[in-house]
């Protein structure tokens, strides 16, 4: 099979799918476009308008969890625990970090009255995976898994606005939370899964979006 996965570069979503794939060891061609003007071609083939999609010869597979799990089917070794139930459970929270990302979104490009609802809903979702996650290395215990890999997009992007403000959404009161961020964080197929230099686009996105944080932004 001939995969495509196509996005765009600050999308947090594809970056789970590039981990599953790199962790997985399988060939693809990366293709970035612009959100803003999408060319002809992607209106085409994407039912949503929406990415990441996955070319998969001359299918389209879209929506990052079919993409993420189709990933772990077509692989020789599986991505998620041995356990059924251990499994489902962590596909739970995977659907779950989905929102977080949804409340990371209102912090960056909402006004300052949005940006405290945003952060307290994300802080509330941040409590209840705190007082689940044991002592662990990674979630499930020593061994990198795909919700490692569905978290990592969250934890790279909160240490990177903790980096350009005065730690304006610093996690350190979560002890089992920053642990498995800097194990996460640590990890090269997890730097690599972005491209070079993302973190400054970052900045600069948080800075056009002139929301709340914009203001918090040090030099």
């Amino acid at each position: 099979m001939k995969l495509e996965l196509i996005s765009f570069k600050l999308c947090p979503f594809v970056q789970r799918a590039v981990i599953s794939l790199e962790v997985q060891k399988i060939d693809f061609k990366m293709t970035y476009i612009n959100p803003m003007d999408p060319p002809d071609w992607f209106k085409e083939i994407s039912p949503t308008g929406q990415v990441p999609l996955l070319k998969v010869d001359d299918q389209v597979i879209f929506e990052s969890l079919v993409i993420t799990e189709f990933i772990e089917e077509i692989s020789t070794h599986s991505f998620h625990p041995k356990e059924a139930i251990q499994r489902a459970n962590n596909r739970s929270w995977i659907v779950y970090s989905g929102e977080m990302l949804g409340d990371m979104f209102g912090i960056i490009t909402g006004d300052e009255e949005k940006f405290h609802t945003s952060k307290k809903a994300l802080f509330k979702k941040l409590t209840k995976i705190e007082a689940i996650k044991n002592q662990e290395k990674f979630f499930n215990g020593d061994e990198f898994n795909m919700i490692d890999a569905a978290f990592a997009p969250i934890f790279m992007r909160l240490a990177w606005m903790n980096e350009f403000t005065n730690n304006a959404l610093s996690i350190t009161e979560f002890k089992h939370l920053s642990a498995w961020s800097d194990a996460i964080l640590a990890l090269d197929m997890v730097k690599n899964s972005v491209v070079d230099g993302l973190d400054d686009v970052y900045y600069s996105n948080i800075e056009a979006r002139e929301g709340y944080l914009s203001t918090l932004l040090i030099d």
